[in-house]
């Protein structure tokens, strides 16, 4: 039995919510699954994620393949990093998880601009 990792739509007409689950590659996309791993729910600003790192690292353990769009979420998170730094015996615990994907890549751009904003200008050195 081959295992994914994928993302199962729940949730009202245009007001999509997703589980993370773990199902046998063969069923349906709607179809029976062996466990709920976490939750996905995008209409919120920013966008929100939890996740079970512990039955999320049992299954990629035993196998399991997560889909594309489930990397996606692992990479924008941080899931990746956490089992790999895991995998390599590295100290994990000061590693957090970003819960919030729009909010982390927000505070990159910010990050940048901060730094510019923070540089002297010109004028000011020549006034000092």
């Amino acid at each position: 039995m081959a295992v994914v990792i994928r993302l199962r739509r729940m949730g009202a007409k245009k007001k999509p919510f997703f589980r993370l689950v773990a199902a046998d590659s063969r069923r349906p996309t709607d179809g029976r699954f062996l466990e709920t791993l976490g939750t996905y729910n995008p209409t919120l600003k920013p966008a929100a994620v939890n996740l079970n790192e512990e039955r999320i690292g049992y299954w990629l353990a035993v196998g399991a393949k997560p889909s594309d769009t489930v990397k996606a979420l692992f990479k924008h998170t941080g899931l990746t990093q956490k089992l790999a730094f895991k995998k390599a015996g590295k100290d994990v615990s000061d590693i957090v998880l970003k819960g919030k994907i729009k909010e982390a890549t927000r505070a990159k751009k910010g990050g940048k601009k901060a730094k510019k904003e923070e540089a002297p200008k010109p004028e000011e050195k020549k006034a000092e």
